[in-house]
């Protein structure tokens, strides 16, 4: 059965969009700069982090909830970074952030942005707010390019792809697998480094060749093969590389498909959800979600 993620009240006061960050918050910024007049209200789990001082000088409710008193039982019990998602200290903590996450908001958020948050979502909030709750990747989620930071540009120069994309998702009980709804424009992979090395940062196309004939000669197909045989010269190469697309992804992908999804599809009430299918304006989106092509980044 289909229903809409948000309906405009007429007359009304504008939806209420909720941030959780963990660091500088810039998706957050690029939102409220895309429009300034709907209600915002910024969680975050790190307190004092730049993106909450930003948004207390913007005016903007801010709940502050340190996760580690939440999670030093449990890290004590599973081992440092193997604490499961759905453990019940996480399951406990979220219900905690919720409560006063409802209370700032006078009820539950029309909206909530996963903006720079590290901490795994549970189950028990997916289920609560599905399908409200959003999320950035800075790859191509469709082809499984999952990972932090730069990793979805390495498996995308290791797939042999020439361009890397981020997509904006759903979020759902698994990682980085929601229902698509935007994906940006292809950003040339090649086209990036020759920019930047007209900018002063020269060696990366040479860089980028030399690791290509390396993974094709070696019939490298995957991220864990290239970790197995490339050297540590290797590994930094990629490293820096990926950090380089990936820095200009979150300017021309992130901060262009963010805002757009929120301000001019949920916000205007375009976008229904039927389980994982995505409808806008009553058309049932591809797998690749909202065509880029009909709107300008």
């Amino acid at each position: 059965m289909r229903h809409w993620i948000y309906t405009p009240k007429q007359s009304g006061p504008p939806p209420v969009i909720a941030f959780f960050i963990s660091g500088s918050g810039t998706n957050y910024q690029q939102i409220v700069a895309a429009n300034p007049h709907n209600r915002y209200v910024v969680f975050t789990n790190r307190p004092g982090c730049e993106g909450a001082r930003n948004a207390t000088a913007a005016g903007h409710t801010v709940i502050e909830l340190s996760h580690h008193d939440y999670l030093e039982g449990a890290r004590e019990k599973y081992g440092l970074n193997k604490v499961p998602r759905n453990c019940p200290e996480r399951t406990e903590y979220e219900k905690r952030v919720s409560g006063l996450l409802e209370e700032a908001c006078g009820g539950e958020p029309d909206l909530i942005c996963l903006a720079g948050y590290d901490q795994w979502v549970t189950d028990w909030l997916v289920e609560r707010y599905y399908p409200r709750i959003l999320n950035v990747h800075p790859g191509d989620t469709i082809k499984g390019y999952d990972g932090l930071h730069w990793l979805p540009s390495a498996k995308a120069i290791i797939a042999g792809d020439p361009a890397v994309k981020s997509t904006l998702f759903l979020v759902d009980k698994g990682e980085d697998t929601g229902p698509v709804l935007l994906q940006s424009k292809p950003l040339g992979i090649r086209a990036t480094l020759k920019n930047l090395k007209k900018r002063g940062e020269g060696g990366l196309v040479d860089q980028l060749e030399s690791l290509q004939a390396f993974i094709q000669s070696s019939g490298i197909t995957s991220y864990r093969d290239f970790s197995a045989l490339a050297s540590a010269e290797q590994k930094s190469q990629i490293k820096l590389i990926c950090q380089a697309v990936q820095n200009e992804l979150k300017v021309q992908g992130d901060w262009k498909i963010y805002p757009f999804a929120v301000h001019e599809l949920i916000s205007k009430g375009r976008v229904e959800v039927d389980g994982r299918d995505i409808y806008v304006d009553g058309i049932k989106q591809p797998e690749t979600g909202y065509s880029n092509d009909c709107f300008k980044l």
